[in-house]
């Protein structure tokens, strides 16, 4: 009787645990995005590197944390703003947690499982951060699109013109500044950052999953996906904070005529003028809305991902 219901089951694993994990992305994404751009706008604040660029007389940025900067975009910019940007972040998550999941679960089925249906705790972490890095590095362009787009409102607060009018525009406008390779300004800590958060999520929430089918009486149920995805969220927020500071000052970097960045030079000479400017706390910067975002994003995205699944007739994660 199962087998008959689940006939209609596609007959192309891969392409269908692809689609079934843009889906719960996409789910994830819209729920939290107002968290993302939040986080986005706190961690350009106070920029050292670009208080060097700016006129004495030029606009100041309000210190206003992360509740003030939510209600500072609602009143400023209006409701609608808080999605701005959503939708190159849909695409980058279609591609991102699409080709991430599959990798993952493909490298997983390569290293294979213990005897007693384990994965050891260091195979989780290297196929973790390998599908996490190749995820990213793929989807990048979307992201420099993203990062650019929920800035606008900020620079015409700033009485600044702004960059770009719409995706389409955006990824042209990159494309003629820089070329091809303009579409993957900031790659490295982008991946870098792709890489401590899936070791922090995919990781986490694998090993915590499994053990706790192993060693408790909880079964593979929601409750059991919630609790996982609980510890995958804080993990992730903590170990990958620091490299999205990095990441998000490099791609809104401003940028000269042949596409390269102004402010800074690479990933660790933002990382260094961040320390010696701002102090190491500047690196977690935005870590509250980053981690309010990453907890709610985990819990949808792995209740949705492993209900799905079971829809669909597709063992479980």
């Amino acid at each position: 009787m199962g087998q008959e219901e689940h006939s209609w089951v596609p007959q192309w694993p891969l392409v269908t645990k692809f689609i079934l994990s843009a889906c719960a992305a996409t789910v994830a994404e819209l729920v939290t995005f107002p968290l993302d751009l939040t986080k986005t706008r706190l961690q350009i604040q106070g920029e050292a590197a670009l208080r060097q660029h700016v006129p004495s007389g030029g606009p100041q940025t309000a210190y206003r944390g992360m509740v003030g900067t939510a209600i500072g975009i609602l009143r400023e910019e209006g409701p609608l703003k808080l999605w701005q940007g959503a939708t190159p972040a849909l695409y980058r998550h279609i591609v991102y947690s699409g080709v991430r999941m599959v990798t993952y679960e493909q490298l997983r089925d390569v290293l294979g499982r213990s005897e007693d249906d384990s994965f050891s705790l260091w195979k989780s972490a290297i196929g973790g951060m390998l599908s996490g890095a190749v995820g990213q590095f793929v989807a990048s362009p979307t992201d420099l699109v993203k990062v650019q787009m929920q800035m606008e409102g900020r620079r015409r607060l700033e009485g600044k013109p702004p960059r770009v009018h719409g995706v389409c525009q955006a990824f042209l406008k990159i494309v003629s500044h820089g070329g091809i390779r303009g579409l993957w300004a900031g790659w490295v800590p982008n991946v870098q950052r792709a890489a401590l958060v899936n070791l922090g999520d995919l990781t986490t929430y694998d090993t915590v999953k499994h053990f706790l089918l192993r060693n408790t009486s909880l079964q593979d149920t929601s409750l059991c996906h919630g609790f996982a995805s609980a510890c995958s969220g804080l993990v992730a927020a903590t170990m990958g904070t620091p490299a999205d500071v990095i990441k998000t000052r490099i791609m809104n970097q401003p940028r000269d005529v042949n596409g390269r960045g102004v402010l800074y030079t690479s990933s660790i000479d933002c990382l260094i003028q961040s320390v010696k400017g701002e102090g190491f706390k500047s690196l977690y910067k935005g870590f509250l809305p980053t981690w309010m975002r990453m907890a709610p994003w985990s819990m949808t995205f792995w209740l949705s991902f492993e209900q799905i699944r079971k829809t669909m007739g597709i063992s479980s994660f």
